[in-house]
């Protein structure tokens, strides 16, 4: 029997444990983003002895009525270790009225938006008005019931450290259907037809056969093995990467799942991830052989084999890279390939053309230098709009600046980068510019010790009429969220996108589908965040008075902006 075949058994035996092992109450971790766009994980409140959830819904009196005592809970329990939300499951999707309603109230605690019902489900919420108390290190509810005495002394309990005498109590209210999920439960989700067509979509690329993911889902068996893992990181908003905020922008690379697939994965997964028909769509994919995206680059730029050791703390690498170009060349497309990606965290690099002594700033640059693809962690390779490009000139070298990571081996890492040219003689007429709201040293502010949302701010201004493709936030492990805003001339403002749950592993540009015009002197302003505390997983130090720094264990704030002037061409 092959190691394959063993691997597929096993995950499939594993796919059983959980019906057997998990008691009804138990939830699960989960995440949602509050009508203000702000991201919860219930484990990052870990700290907390429970979290108090009371079900909204916009425009329901059976709410209204007890939010004055859900207020004095509050006020009552939120310095005894009781985090206080609210959660609205009906799927409305209607954050204006959300906050119109809390505004009017005059309540400031966040309400949890379940846009695709699934929390409210796994909570078993039933009734408006009702509440839950949730144990985020447990992941289940410890009681449910109405406003009143009952609760009162439940979180009594909780806070004395007491097992609750009381763990449910019937609640009136305005009654909370799933007919999507009833739907589901009558007729499953078709493996074939919708849930092997979503994994093929949204997955397959990265979790395959040699692909960046560390396991595959390229069949049936596989998807089933690993069913729960899915639902977990669904549920939690860990998967797919680059979690944004979709209800601000339209970007091509916005992954977030629709609502209806992930009701429709998750539905499925609880029916047992069953297989229907004769076809697995995930075996019949059929892979390019080449890893250019492109087809095969008009040149490679080969960079020189860094060795890599197995532990410790590495300064970054500085590599010249000698281009030999026997003529200048209009760049139209570029993609980094990394030699080893498991220990190259990310690249950034600088264009030095013949007779100069420095490359292209973060700041902007000659309108005509090119923009050549670096490394970032689930970074896509980068195709210019049309008739857009810049110049590579013959002789010009590359500085590379390269981030490494330690993983217990030693390895060595041979990259290379692809560049695509117009064909010569073409001359593009458009150029692509761009700036960074950046803090550098001399603005940086340290993040100070044990702050959970540290903010910074910083601006630029858009001197003519252009049009915005793309934005990209760049922090350490500390990185919490950044979003940008638009402010224009005629004193409106706008957001334009919330990354709302940044991760330092996935530093993505987020490309607008179209772009957006915005007229001469709009500021935008970027306004991230940060994570200095123990509640950070991936915080080195939380203890520490945070400077800026090229090391990952320091911190940085760029927030880069790609735009192209309406009138812009070459020089």
């Amino acid at each position: 029997m092959s190691l394959r075949v063993l691997l597929q058994k096993s995950l499939l035996a594993l796919s059983l444990l959980p019906t057997l092992v998990l008691g009804a109450d138990r939830v699960g971790d989960f995440s949602l983003l509050d009508q203000n766009g702000y991201f919860h994980q219930m484990s990052w409140y870990d700290d907390n002895k429970a979290i108090v959830l009371l079900v909204q819904a916009t425009g329901d009196t059976d709410s209204h009525k007890r939010l004055a005592d859900f207020k004095s809970l509050n006020a009552s329990f939120d310095t005894q270790g009781i985090e206080f939300f609210m959660i609205n499951p009906l799927g409305l999707n209607d954050r204006d009225a959300v906050k119109v309603e809390m505004a009017a109230l005059a309540i400031d605690v966040p309400v949890l938006m379940d846009d695709a019902r699934l929390i409210s489900e796994a909570l078993g919420i039933d009734k408006v008005g009702e509440v839950l108390v949730y144990n985020p290190k447990s992941f289940t509810v410890e009681f449910r019931g109405p406003m009143g005495p009952a609760l009162t002394t439940a979180l009594t309990d909780i806070v004395a450290g007491r097992d609750l005498q009381t763990t449910d109590v019937t609640a009136s209210g305005t009654p909370v259907s799933y007919p999507i999920k009833i739907a589901h439960q009558q007729q499953v989700p078709s493996y074939e037809k919708e849930i092997g067509p979503i994994i093929a979509e949204n997955c397959a690329t990265c979790h395959r056969e040699g692909g960046i993911a560390p396991f595959a889902l390229d069949s049936h068996t596989m998807v089933m093995g690993w069913s729960q893992m899915i639902r977990e990181v669904l549920m939690t908003k860990r998967m797919p990467p680059g979690q944004i905020d979709s209800h601000i922008g339209d970007f091509v690379n916005n992954m977030v799942l629709a609502d209806e697939e992930a009701q429709k994965i998750v539905h499925w997964i609880e029916a047992g991830s069953p297989k229907d028909g004769s076809i697995d769509p995930l075996t019949e994919l059929v892979w390019p052989e080449t890893e250019w995206a492109f087809g095969e680059p008009d040149y490679i730029v080969e960079i020189p084999e860094q060795s890599i050791p197995a532990t410790g703390v590495l300064d970054y690498y500085n590599v010249m890279v000698e281009l030999d170009l026997e003529e200048d060349r209009w760049v139209r497309a570029s993609q980094y390939i990394p030699g080893d990606h498991t220990v190259l965290h990310h690249t950034l690099h600088s264009l030095i053309a013949p007779g100069q002594t420095r490359g292209g700033s973060l700041l902007g640059g000659e309108p005509d230098r090119p923009n050549i693809a670096p490394y970032i962690p689930g970074q896509a390779p980068r195709m210019e709009p049309p008739n857009t490009g810049g110049l590579l000139k013959a002789g010009t070298r590359i500085a590379m600046q390269m981030h490494y990571t330690t993983t217990g081996k030693e390895s060595v890492d041979a990259s290379r980068i692809g560049l695509w040219f117009y064909p010569k003689g073409f001359v593009p007429e458009e150029r692509m510019s761009g700036q960074c709201a950046c803090h550098f040293t001399p603005t940086w502010v340290n993040i100070p010790p044990l702050d959970p949302d540290y903010e910074m701010t910083q601006s630029f201004t858009i001197e003519k009429d252009a049009k915005l493709f793309a934005f990209t936030p760049h922090m350490h492990f500390r990185g919490k969220r950044m979003r940008f805003y638009a402010e224009y001339p005629d004193g409106t403002s706008e957001e334009l996108i919330n990354i709302a749950n940044y991760n330092y592993n996935w530093q993505l540009a987020y490309t607008y589908t179209e772009p957006k015009s915005v007229p001469a002197g709009t500021i935008i302003t970027a306004t991230g965040a940060f994570d200095n505390s123990q509640q950070n997983k991936m915080n080195p130090d939380a203890n520490r008075s945070v400077p800026w720094g090229l090391q990952s264990m320091d911190e940085m704030f760029f927030g880069a902006a790609d735009w192209k002037y309406v009138d812009q061409s070459g020089n």
